[in-house]
């Protein structure tokens, strides 16, 4: 297969379960880059079996850890996906037929499909579910953000093929990422000075449940659906209660 200019750049922590696939959904790329941070499992002997050039990083958050992995790449053309993501073989194909007319100022989205609970997920806010993941560095950069990080680009793109994502190992997966993650969504209200409320706090996880259950129609991906949602719900319960928490914390200390 002819190889393209193309670096695809990964950040991962005890992803042997991936890794591999990940870099392996991409075999027309000619320089693979993984970012570890220090992994106690396989990830960096199973990456660099699959041809990857490994860094080891502490963990800075997502922005910074993905915008100090594109900087180790040897191309301008950068792929950038998560260890538990794999570009589809239409995916792929799509990329290499229009990589001579990318738009080097635009960032271009993939439609992500997830699979969670034995099956492709196909509502409820999880389909299409578009991430910017194809970029030129030299024109665009990740921003510094812990948690929802994006890259700063002109304009987007969307492909039409999917990037497939295998979300959570399992439930209890799932239950440590949200808490997890809820922890790092109340440090960002605090720290964009956002005050608690008693309100959002009752209201807010409803109102997700009827968006991604009810509005978004998660419930024709039958159990999962359901599971989904309600974990969805709950995720918000905990930023606010975290919220609630951190600067309760705070106060008392000052």
């Amino acid at each position: 297969m002819t190889k393209l200019p193309i670096s695809l750049v990964i950040i991962a922590l005890n992803e042997e379960a991936h890794i591999e696939r990940c870099i392996l959904s991409a075999p027309f790329v000619d320089d693979v880059v993984v970012v570890d941070s220090f992994s106690t499992d396989r990830t960096v002997e199973i990456a660099e079996r699959a041809g990857a050039r490994v860094f080891q990083e502490k963990w800075k958050g997502f922005g910074p850890q993905k915008a100090f992995a594109a900087s180790q790449a040897k191309n301008s053309w950068i792929i950038s996906l998560d260890a538990d993501e794999a570009l589809s073989p239409e995916l792929g194909a799509e990329i290499i037929q229009k990589f001579a007319n990318l738009d080097p100022e635009a960032g271009y989205l993939f439609p992500r499909k997830s699979f969670h609970l034995g099956r492709w997920i196909g509502h409820g806010g999880w389909y299409p579910d578009y991430q910017l993941r194809l970029f030129n560095k030299d024109k665009s950069q990740w921003n510094s953000a812990a948690l929802h990080e994006k890259v700063e680009v002109k304009r987007k793109i969307a492909m039409h093929c999917p990037m497939l994502h295998w979300v959570f190992d399992s439930l209890s997966d799932q239950v440590v990422t949200n808490d997890r993650y809820s922890t790092l969504g109340a440090e960002q209200l605090h720290k964009a000075g956002k005050k608690f409320s008693y309100f959002k706090l009752l209201t807010k996880p409803v109102s997700k449940f009827i968006e991604t259950y009810i509005v978004k129609r998660g419930f024709l991906d039958g159990m999962p659906g359901f599971i989904i949602s309600v974990g969805a719900s709950y995720s918000i319960f905990l930023r606010y209660a975290k919220m609630w928490e951190l600067q309760r914390v705070r106060k008392k200390s000052s």
